[in-house]
C-alpha cells in the first residue's frame, strides 16, 4: 500500500470514528456471540441546557467501561461526581454488569475512585510525561 493512501488526521469527524467503533463491535460480537452492547451516557445540564457534567461509556458482555467523566470546575465539591458515578453504576447493574473499568491519570481523580471501591489493575509510567495512567476496576458482585 503506497504511503499516499494513508491520511493522518488530527481531528477526525465523529462519524468516521464511530464507523471504526461499529466495525470493531461487529467483529467482537461475531467472534464471542455477545451482542448486548449499548452506549451509556448521563448528562447534567444547567438552566440554559449547557452540559455541566457527564459520564459516557458503554456496556457489553457483563462489564461497563467509562471512557469520559467530567464535572465543570464550578460544580465540583458538591457531590455531583459521586451522584453521576452512582447513577452509572446503577445503570450498569441494571444491564447485568458485574464490573466497571475506567482509566484515569494520577493528576485527575484516582483518590475519588479508590474511595468508591475501585482498585488499580495496571499502571503505565510516564504517560503522559511525568505522570501515570491508571487502569481501575470496581467489582459490582453478582447481578440478580
Amino acid at each position: 500500500m503506497p504511503a499516499s493512501e494513508f491520511v493522518v488526521e488530527t481531528d477526525p469527524p465523529a462519524d468516521q470514528v464511530q464507523y471504526l467503533e461499529d466495525r470493531l463491535y461487529e467483529f467482537n460480537s461475531s467472534v464471542t456471540g455477545i451482542t448486548d452492547g449499548e452506549g451509556l451516557a448521563i448528562f447534567v445540564r444547567d438552566d440554559a441546557e449547557h452540559i455541566v457534567a457527564g459520564i459516557c461509556g458503554h456496556t457489553w458482555g457483563g462489564y461497563c467501561e467509562i471512557r469520559q467523566f467530567w464535572v465543570e470546575e464550578s460544580q465540583r465539591g458538591r457531590g455531583l461526581g459521586m451522584k453521576l458515578l452512582g447513577a452509572a453504576e446503577h445503570e450498569a447493574r441494571r444491564r447485568g454488569c458485574r464490573q466497571i473499568f475506567l482509566m484515569t491519570f494520577t493528576f485527575q481523580a484516582p483518590a475519588f475512585y479508590t474511595k468508591r471501591g475501585f482498585e488499580t489493575l495496571a499502571t503505565v509510567d510516564d504517560y503522559p510525561r511525568g505522570h501515570k495512567n491508571l487502569l481501575l476496576r470496581k467489582r459490582l458482585g453478582e447481578v440478580s
